[in-house]
């Protein structure tokens, strides 16, 4: 059961968590630029770290990392849950 509580951007998630991702967003270039990068609905992604002044943000998915600005990152939803990432 998915709430809306339980939802947020992968910006606002901080280091250490899991979480599912629900929707990608963004314009056409960029978010055919996500997919590409691994960025599905329903893939499990793993917040790592965040730079000291937040951009950008490295995740964890499909077993290699990723680094996302801010604004990128604004533009993925997830939902957090517990787990490992795939």
């Amino acid at each position: 059961m998915t709430t809306a509580e339980s939802q947020m951007t992968l910006e606002q998630l901080p280091p250490g968590t899991v979480a599912t991702i629900v929707r990608v967003g963004g314009e056409k270039m960029t978010r055919r630029r996500f997919l590409d990068m691994g960025l599905v609905t329903g893939e499990r992604v793993s917040v790592q770290r965040v730079a000291p002044l937040g951009d950008p943000i490295e995740i964890s998915i499909k077993g290699y990392y990723l680094s996302l600005r801010k604004h990128e990152a604004r533009e993925i939803l997830v939902e957090v849950g517990h787990g490992e990432p795939s």
